[in-house]
């Protein structure tokens, strides 16, 4: 029996030496069966012709995880504009002929259409041309254990209502946990690690393959091809943060499983880098602020509506702009942070895109 077809999307915006990294990571999986695509989100900088020069063999990856391969390339680059991947215009019989790990295909974008939206070219595109089984959303900023995929399908094929499914994901800084599930106490404005492991320490290893979540996790998570077809794709409203934890709402309402598999693993890099720069641009925060109201107005009953904007508006909410204010010393971010509580609080639907184009004239 053939393994299922998994279509791995990678979204890249200006952050060609992340994703060159975790390029090198997935091609050395021991997975068979896989496509890679690179998802351009319209990058300012020149991200497109160093993803291609890494594929020539013209740039060597550095990583603590492992050596460097020159064995594979050159990799063969599809190269596909927006336009033409709407379309389905693509050669399948010659790319066909390559092994996966002497392929990649990459779309560019002509706009930066956030997460949701970028991924989500990335997805339509797998499904109508590739025919994929599995989907696979994997953050640039990542690197991967080389059985993570195979682990992935595993489990995810092992109960046929697990829709969508996570690995552990460690820190990439030190190592320890960043994600091996969550529990939702009252839906997603308050949530727990999973109990079977504790954030920022080390593994001590989990005895179950599998561990039951109520939130995949957004920088790495393997969707079932049905799943996508019944349920839809990224809410693009979202534009960024928080469409994972709208994702897994939307499943969980339709009776669909969400799992950890915790014998894969993948490094993240959050965590100590981006502690000690203490930055935060003014558009996440907005983002950030907008989107934790969004999520409870389309997703939450009318009680639960009532009684998550109160915890929000007396608790979450004034300790986080103080938190922008005391850790980040940003003042204009705070400020942003609360427009974006208001304009979700307002109803505000226009485009996301707009916002992102305003932030950055």
């Amino acid at each position: 029996m053939n393994a299922p077809r998994v279509s791995i999307i990678i979204l890249n915006w200006n952050g060609w030496e992340d994703t060159i990294e975790c390029l090198e990571s997935l091609y050395r999986i021991t997975y068979p069966n896989y496509d890679v695509i690179v998802v351009d989100n319209g990058s300012k900088d020149d991200s497109v012709r160093k993803i291609k020069e890494y594929a020539e063999g013209k740039i060597e990856v550095n990583s603590k995880f492992f050596e460097y391969n020159p064995s594979n390339k050159p990799i063969k680059v599809f190269d596909i504009n927006e336009g033409d991947t709407r379309k389905g215009k693509f050669n399948k019989p010659a790319y066909e002929k390559f092994d996966p790990n002497r392929r990649m295909i990459l779309i560019k974008n002509k706009d930066n259409y956030g997460f949701a939206g970028g991924n989500n070219v990335g997805i339509k595109f797998a499904l109508s041309v590739l025919t994929s089984d599995y989907i696979l959303l994997l953050n640039n900023d990542t690197v991967v254990h080389p059985g993570f995929l195979t682990e992935l399908v595993k489990v995810a094929s092992s109960n046929k209502n697990i829709g969508a499914i996570s690995p552990k994901i460690h820190y990439y800084w030190n190592g320890k946990i960043q994600y091996c599930g969550k529990t939702h106490k009252l839906g997603p404005i308050w949530t727990t690690m999973h109990k079977s492991c504790k954030p920022n320490k080390m593994d001590k290893g989990i005895s179950s393959s599998l561990i039951n979540t109520d939130e995949i996790h957004g920088a790495c998570m393997l969707v079932k091809k049905d799943t996508l077809l019944s349920f839809g794709f990224l809410d693009e409203d979202y534009f960024a943060y928080w469409e994972e934890t709208d994702f897994s709402l939307r499943l969980r309402k339709g009776g669909i499983s969400l799992a950890v598999a915790s014998l894969s693993t993948i490094w993240h890099k959050v965590g100590n880098r981006n502690i000690l720069k203490k930055t935060i641009r003014p558009i996440s925060a907005y983002l950030f602020g907008r989107n934790m109201i969004l999520i409870i107005l389309k997703n939450y009953t009318e009680f639960y509506k009532l009684l998550g904007m109160s915890i929000l508006l007396i608790l979450r909410i004034p300790l986080l702009l103080l938190n922008y204010i005391l850790f980040y010393g940003n003042k204009k971010s705070s400020i942003y942070f609360a427009l974006g509580v208001l304009a979700a609080m307002e109803n505000e639907r226009k485009s996301p895109i707009l916002f992102y184009k305003t932030f950055n004239k």
